[in-house]
């Protein structure tokens, strides 16, 4: 997509420091990180939500997940990491370009998401 930041920094449009890159993903670092270790693993490919993914996009996904799993300790994740993938508006995805939060390099404690209103 034209407007798509994560488009224009897979293109190297945008300046980033790429930590891993193949043919399917670049894993980046989140510029508002909410813990020690705050990567973004981005597809190549663009599709906003899981329901937009064709059956070889979620090949590919699992490609992903999987090198994530591969890449951990070279990331400082090797004691364990938290993964996130936030979809649609409720979830608060702010940028619709299918992305993975990889988040550690700390005791992460466990969230609260009961309703509070």
């Amino acid at each position: 997509m034209e407007d798509c930041i994560f488009c224009k920094i897979i293109k190297g449009e945008i300046p980033s420091k790429r930590f891993y890159e193949d043919d399917l993903m670049i894993v980046i670092e989140d510029i508002s990180p909410k813990a020690v270790k705050h990567y973004l693993a981005i597809p190549k490919k663009h599709y906003k939500l899981f329901s937009d993914m064709s059956d070889s996009d979620a090949e590919e996904l699992g490609a992903c997940i999987k090198k994530i799993g591969d890449i951990a300790p070279s990331l400082g994740l090797e004691n364990g990491f938290r993964f996130i993938i936030n979809q649609g508006d409720d979830a608060e995805q702010t940028v619709f370009h299918l992305h993975m939060h990889l988040i550690g390099g700390q005791k992460l404690y466990s969230c609260d998401y009961r309703n509070h209103d």
